[in-house]
């Protein structure tokens, strides 16, 4: 069995956008889910059929101390939400998630597929607390992939 040492751990990760890297504090969403549609069958009254359709994913969510404005990730996002559909949505071709090791080589990777931001959203200002402001991106995608990182896959996304 292997040690406690040679797991991953949550906190060591790296998130890449084409043409820059973004540190954040928290990614959430990572999940996938398969739908069931349940179909009754006449005559056979113990029991509904279940059968598989579509799998769904919720928004990828990020968080981080917000940024000075200039950040190229927040000019992206502006340039998506605050233009309403009179100009096309431009999705980023791939974002990748990196989980690293102790020794800081990638251990698995997720990468996500026609990118988008859906929602930004700044924490609550409050004079009575000495809080750091944390800005979250909530980004939808159309899907994403788990693979053990290799040079070989990192090399054909950039």
């Amino acid at each position: 069995m292997a040690s406690d040492s040679t797991y991953p751990v949550g906190f060591y990760f790296e998130l890449s956008f084409p043409g820059c890297d973004a540190a954040f504090q928290e990614v959430s969403g990572i999940s996938k889910e398969l739908g069931v549609e349940e179909i009754v069958c006449g005559g056979e009254n113990r029991f509904k059929y279940r059968l598989p359709t579509v799998a769904t994913s919720p928004n990828l969510v990020l968080k981080r101390a917000l940024v000075p404005m200039g950040s190229p990730l927040i000019v992206w996002c502006s340039a998506c939400m605050d233009t309403g559909l009179a100009v096309s949505v431009r999705t980023m071709p791939f974002v990748m998630l990196s989980l690293l090791d102790a020794t800081g080589m990638v251990c698995q990777m997720w990468v996500f597929y026609n990118v988008y931001p859906v929602k930004y959203s700044v924490s609550d200002l409050k004079s009575q607390e000495n809080a750091i402001v944390i800005e979250s991106i909530e980004l939808a995608y159309t899907y994403f992939d788990v693979s053990p990182a290799t040079a070989k896959a990192i090399a054909a996304l950039a």
